[in-house]
């Protein structure tokens, strides 16, 4: 596995690392649709799905978009970056921290 915010394994373990909780949701799209897989973001708080893009033609490369059905987010936002730092801070910008697990963790 590369490590690249694309591969859904490397983007979930840095995202738990961080203390965000993520789910996988979905990862055999047909092989002429660009979306490659799908994960949930916040399950159950935020729920906001992220959507890896593979070969678009209209955006570049690759990309990763942003949904909520317009709770958080107005409208779909689409990430170009290889950079998980960049990723993490569209997250922060749009309110959506890792502060709901940390708080729910029981004190040891």
């Amino acid at each position: 596995m590369s490590n690249k915010i694309t591969t859904l394994g490397y983007l979930r373990k840095r995202l738990k690392d961080c203390g965000y909780d993520c789910v996988d949701a979905f990862k055999n799209y047909n092989q002429m649709d660009p979306r490659t897989w799908t994960m949930v973001i916040d399950p159950g708080n935020a729920s906001i799905f992220c959507t890896c893009y593979i070969n678009f033609p209209e955006i570049g490369d690759n990309y990763l978009e942003l949904y909520d059905g317009g709770q958080l987010i107005p409208g779909k936002i689409k990430i170009q970056t290889s950079s998980f730092e960049v990723f993490v801070d569209y997250l922060n910008k749009l309110n959506i921290d890792n502060k709901s697990l940390i708080s729910n963790k029981p004190n040891k």
